[in-house]
């Protein structure tokens, strides 16, 4: 539960419209978001053959707004915010002196004077209170997080869902533009982003609060149109685990660095200024002691997150910090955190502890499906 918080999770700005379609709900970042309509493994299938729709609004959003925001942004965050351009969004992360993250994001170059932060629920008012803490007078930060709904579209019918709807859906990847939506009689602006969390073709789309249900009508019309269904987050884990991506709080966290976690690729290693810098350059240097590596079942059982991974002759070797039954494989994947030393090389045969069982994995390079995201 998020520090300050009731006990009771927060409900997001449609919660009636998923208790209508049947949802089931569970507590996540200190939210009440909706699992699963149909069953997870439906939905899963759905996002990988049709479409799926998604309401991720417990998401976090902020906004750093003031003349040379994106220049601050930069010296803050990981990612280097000079390779885009306005209206590209960028992956990235907010690290601590020690090198662990306080959270990974998606930073929105709305112009050099605003970017746009989509957060982690949990972690949404710890990285506002870093930017607040070192931001010069006229750069203003300001936590949004009930100010915009989020809803993903995501799967091969994706692009024909927008179509449907009106809203753009020819654009790069990470490429985002504002649009008009007509919904339940009134206009409702939309930012639609061409990026998601399940390694397919798909969109993001921020309408304000207020909008949301009215849009998440709209496009579940086109969704069920297209043959495709909405879902909850089970199938956005399992999705999201299939493609290898982290999940902070799992494979990434204040105990677990970019460079443990192969995130690399997302920070701006030639960057003079960012949160974290020294300590990640001398991991890196260094080299990590524990490295993320994917692991697929060979024999029958599922892996969990916090399950031990050992050698064949039962020497301990690391933790599985995500783990689950694959949809599209058949059979159990899972994300673990691998001691450097241990020497384990692509192909080679672990035990991963499942109550108290050996589960023989093969040790494999993430994703565990074909990418098709661009």
């Amino acid at each position: 539960m998020v520090s300050g918080m009731s006990d009771a999770p927060i409900p997001g700005p449609i919660t009636d419209v998923h208790t209508a379609l049947g949802a089931t709900f569970a507590e996540f970042g200190g939210w009440s978001m909706p699992v699963s309509y149909s069953g997870t493994v439906a939905e899963h299938t759905a996002v990988r053959e049709t479409v799926g729709l998604f309401d991720v609004s417990h998401l976090g959003k902020a906004s750093v707004v003031g003349p040379g925001a994106a220049a601050f942004v930069n010296r803050c965050l990981t990612n280097d915010l000079d390779r885009i351009g306005a209206g590209k969004a960028q992956y990235t992360l907010c690290a601590d002196a020690s090198g662990g993250v306080v959270d990974d994001l998606i930073a929105y170059r709305v112009s050099d004077d605003e970017i746009f932060l989509v957060l982690n629920a949990a972690n949404t008012a710890a990285v506002v209170a870093a930017l607040q803490a070192v931001a010069p007078d006229d750069i203003t930060v300001t936590d949004r997080h009930r100010e915009f709904g989020v809803l993903a579209v995501q799967g091969p019918r994706s692009a024909q869902v927008l179509e449907a709807v009106g809203l753009p859906a020819d654009m790069d990847y990470m490429a985002f533009a504002d649009a008009d939506l007509a919904a339940d009689g009134r206009t409702c602006r939309v930012r639609v982003c061409r990026t998601g969390y399940t390694g397919e073709h798909g969109y993001e789309l921020l309408p304000t609060w207020d909008d949301t249900a009215a849009v998440f009508d709209a496009i579940l019309a086109a969704v069920t149109d297209a043959q495709g269904l909405p879902a909850g987050l089970g199938a956005r884990d399992t999705l999201r685990t299939e493609m290898g991506y982290p999940l902070h709080g799992h494979e990434l966290s204040l105990d677990i660095s970019p460079v443990q976690a192969r995130c690399g690729w997302a920070v701006g290693w030639k960057k003079p200024e960012f949160f974290g810098r020294e300590a990640l350059l001398a991991e890196k240097e260094a080299g990590p002691a524990r490295r993320l590596r994917g692991l697929r079942a060979t024999g029958r059982g599922v892996p969990r997150a916090d399950c031990r991974v050992t050698t064949p002759s039962g020497t301990d070797i690391g933790l599985c910090t995500s783990g689950t039954f694959s949809p599209s494989l058949k059979q159990g994947i899972a994300l673990a955190l691998v001691d450097t030393a241990a020497d384990v090389a692509d192909g080679d045969t672990v035990l991963v502890d499942v109550r108290g069982r050996g589960l023989e994995c093969e040790v494999v390079a993430p994703p565990f499906v074909d990418v098709r995201t661009r």
